[in-house]
């Protein structure tokens, strides 16, 4: 895309947002060993090898800085605070792959002093070296995706990996990396409340800076929607919600998000900037991004498909979808996010992140706060909308309302 396409999008609307939010920038790597029966990302199996021949990483490389550049006038001038490589696995690039396309970034973009780069990485794809290699080529944060320490269950979820390797990954993350996530999921298949407090406190004895547990759910156009596994009923579910918050609260760790539990200074900053509506430039088979102007919100769309994204990539069109976001549809968007977050957001970024008045959420704000869903404090700097600890677990039905 060279300036004169993107001035289109300078033109003037009837949005008025304030300065431009943060920046991130999200890297998507679309192989992995094995797709999951539960994935339903935009991910493609290559089989047992790791260093599969059908792994073509160099020309995906290739790929990934001709979208760069091509995007580079969406934003122009600004500054990444945060990267994030995810997949499919991106472990399974070599770290020389990791080091040239965190290379590329830092040579077309402006990257901030202690920008968080975090990579995703499967403990099947683990070797201590790999993991040191990756720190070396300028990876901070780790994310390794456990989803269980029971051998039964992740033979059920259709994991490569076992207990014993998801063990080794997190002791050399723990090792190497100043601060690292452990992703794990609870109401599995035939799973017990017994059963989910032993993965929860034995990913909690390895003192994790962060943890984020996932509900298991069954997507559309997935293997288990096609063959759905027997999944713990609602009322063993919420009482594995109810436990897992207790544990991690007794740990130290905080619940900031629906999803997120950290100490205090290791909060994923990437995944903050999402929820507080900020901006990202995503990179990479069917990734998504959001970019701000002073007048409208603009979503983007790459070719979903991996050799169709590097063939329109290295022909300057990686975009398959360029939209700007509907003024009716902001309200929900920027709900969407920013209820997920346990301390809310301050009234003033609504119209900063959106450009529309503080009216445009009145009603909803009225309704949500009289079925005991939200409620308003007192900031630092103004109002404070947030959820209640019943908006937190009815979450859905919150957001709904903004609809």
């Amino acid at each position: 895309m060279d300036s004169t396409a993107a001035d289109r999008f300078l033109r003037p609307g009837t949005l008025q947002l304030g300065a431009p939010p943060p920046l991130s920038v999200y890297v998507h790597l679309p192989w992995c060993m094995k797709k999951c029966p539960y994935c339903d990302f935009n991910s493609h199996e290559i089989g047992a090898s790791r260093n599969n021949r059908d792994l073509p990483e160099t020309q995906y490389l290739d790929a990934l800085r001709a979208d760069l550049e091509a995007s580079l006038p969406l934003v122009w001038g600004r500054t990444v605070q945060t990267v994030f490589i995810g997949g499919g696995t991106p472990s399974l690039f070599s770290p020389a792959g990791i080091e040239r396309l965190l290379s590329d970034l830092r040579l077309l973009l402006p990257l901030a002093p202690g920008c968080e780069i975090t990579l995703e990485a499967n403990p099947g794809t683990f070797e201590r070296e790999r993991f040191r290699a990756f720190h070396a080529a300028g990876v901070t944060r780790l994310s390794i995706g456990v989803q269980s320490f029971d051998d039964a269950k992740l033979k059920a979820l259709g994991r490569v990996h076992d207990r014993a390797q998801a063990i080794a990954a997190i002791e050399e993350a723990a090792s190497t990396f100043d601060t690292f996530n452990l992703d794990l999921m609870y109401a599995l298949p035939g799973q017990t409340l017994v059963e989910m407090e032993t993965d929860v406190r034995t990913a909690l004895g390895f003192n994790p800076p962060h943890l984020s547990l996932y509900h298991l759910t069954l997507e559309p156009n997935t293997a288990f929607a096609v063959k759905p596994p027997v999944l713990p009923d609602d009322d063993t579910s919420a009482m594995m919600m109810d436990r897992l918050v207790e544990l991690t609260g007794e740990a130290g760790l905080q619940r900031y998000e629906v999803s997120a539990y950290a100490r205090p200074g290791h909060r994923c900053a990437h995944n903050l900037n999402y929820w507080q509506f900020g901006d990202y430039l995503g990179l990479g088979a069917g990734a998504h991004g959001k970019l701000s102007f002073p007048h409208r919100v603009l979503r983007t769309v790459k070719w979903r498909e991996p050799a169709r994204y590097m063939a329109e990539a290295l022909a300057g069109k990686a975009a398959s979808n360029e939209d700007e976001v509907a003024r009716k549809s902001l309200p929900f968007e920027f709900m969407l996010n920013t209820l997920r977050l346990r301390e809310g957001f301050e009234e003033a970024l609504f119209t900063d992140r959106t450009g529309l008045p503080p009216s445009a959420i009145t009603e909803g704000l009225k309704m949500a706060q009289a079925q005991g869903l939200l409620e308003t404090v007192s900031g630092p700097t103004g109002r404070v909308i947030r959820p209640t600890a019943r908006g937190f677990d009815f979450l859905s039905d919150l957001q709904a309302i903004f609809l």
